[in-house]
């Protein structure tokens, strides 16, 4: 089945159906296969059957962290929030949130009792903004305390002077959403009416004891929704404009350069290059549970970054970031507390009917996954495709010919 602009298509026969993509580039094919590929038919609630159990491992003491990437104007942020407001729309954002409080809530019969806490911020011109602090404009020209991250000894990264909320409803962290929503930075571009021009970290925080047997669970959820990249040429950015898409893409080939050293295992990996690489540090380079959604415009005019996109993808596919491991302790009657071992749990990850197409193509042990999500420009939802065990980027100004992929050339 094949897109309204004919650069996108999918096998109709062979071994391929249901895992195939191909994309036209210069009057040229190129075919790549991953593990799942949904078509257009797809909603967004079939996007998050997927990722629903991923959602649910913080719940259980895993760190866990999603986040969306692509050029501007791909569907991320459509992909992340949606339309809150709409069922249909509702973007992995505010799904997530749904059902951590109604899973936690579930729990109560069996026991738990939870507390979460959120926080919200944005690193915009490589600079930490609070977007829940209670003054506004002292957030945003910085004349209030600074958010800065940091380093504990035991490699954990706190980022200090962040507004932390308790939250107790679904209501309540909505309106967290709205005004996050409202602070955050967002322009006019020759590529997009309104392009984020940040990168947004939406955090929960999960503290969990069971009163019947003491045991407690500290799980972390980061939804995140990275600003586009893009190409100086096609965005005719100036001023200001200019300096923001050039930290944007500045920031995004650190994450590249990142995720190569990951696939490379290489002794050295140049997490704190940027502001966001090292608060994604926890999320790839430890023991937490990340995917990616890569959205793919399919308009003829951006198959070149699309190809870079799905060739890293396909290329860094070996990429493994280490086991997941709960973060738990075992309580007893005293009030003591003994420390959980945290062996991996591979049951923990069943995301919809993907377990079986994992079972039987074989996969390695890894903690990091990719979906591919080729949007429409007006939002709608083209195709979806899983690769497992995959980390992919778009990357900015690369020539698809190129092998090596390390740089984003503005």
């Amino acid at each position: 089945m094949s897109n309204e602009s004919g650069a996108v298509s999918y096998p109709k026969s062979g071994e391929n159906i249901g895992r195939g993509i191909k994309l036209m580039h210069n009057a040229q094919a190129y075919s790549f296969s991953f593990d799942k590929v949904f078509e257009h038919s797809a909603s967004q609630e079939h996007v998050f059957i997927e990722i629903s159990q991923l959602v649910q491992s913080a719940l259980d003491g895993y760190k866990v962290c999603i986040f969306a990437y692509g050029q501007t104007g791909s569907g991320k942020t459509y992909t992340m929030m949606g339309n809150p407001e709409l069922d249909d729309q509702k973007g992995m954002i505010p799904r997530s949130l749904e059902q951590i409080f109604q899973a936690s809530q579930a729990l109560n019969s069996q026991g738990w009792k939870y507390k979460i806490q959120a926080s919200m911020l944005e690193i915009y011109n490589e600079t930490l903004r609070d977007l829940l602090a209670m003054n506004r404009m002292a957030a945003q020209d910085g004349t209030s305390s600074k958010c800065s991250i940091k380093h504990d000894d035991s490699g954990n990264i706190q980022v200090s002077n962040l507004m932390v909320v308790d939250v107790t409803s679904i209501s309540q962290f909505s309106l967290l959403l709205r005004q996050a929503a409202r602070r955050r930075s967002v322009g006019r571009t020759h590529m997009n009416e309104e392009s984020r021009r940040s990168h947004c970290v939406y955090t929960l925080r999960i503290f969990g004891v069971n009163e019947g047997t003491a045991q407690q669970v500290h799980g972390v959820l980061n939804l995140i929704d990275l600003a586009g990249s893009q190409c100086l040429n096609k965005s005719r950015a100036t001023g200001e404009r200019l300096k923001e898409t050039e930290a944007i893409n500045t920031s995004l080939s650190s994450l590249n350069a990142v995720i190569l050293s990951i696939a490379r295992k290489e002794k050295h990996v140049p997490f704190r290059n940027s502001m966001l690489t090292s608060l994604l540090e926890p999320c790839l380079g430890g023991d937490s549970k990340t995917l990616m959604i890569l959205n793919l415009s399919p308009e003829v005019s951006s198959t070149g970054e699309s190809l870079c996109s799905l060739r890293v993808a396909a290329r860094v596919n070996s990429c493994e970031i280490g086991i997941p491991r709960r973060e738990t302790q075992l309580g007893s009657k005293d009030g003591g507390a003994e420390q959980d071992g945290g062996a991996a749990e591979e049951t923990s990850w069943t995301p919809g009917t993907f377990s079986q197409s994992r079972r039987r193509h074989g996969s390695r042990c890894s903690s990091s996954s990719c979906l591919v999500w080729v949007m429409r420009p007006a939002g709608l939802l083209l195709s979806l495709v899983y690769l497992d065990e995959t980390i992919g980027l778009t990357l900015d100004c690369v020539s698809p010919q190129r092998a090596e992929l390390d740089l984003v050339h503005t």
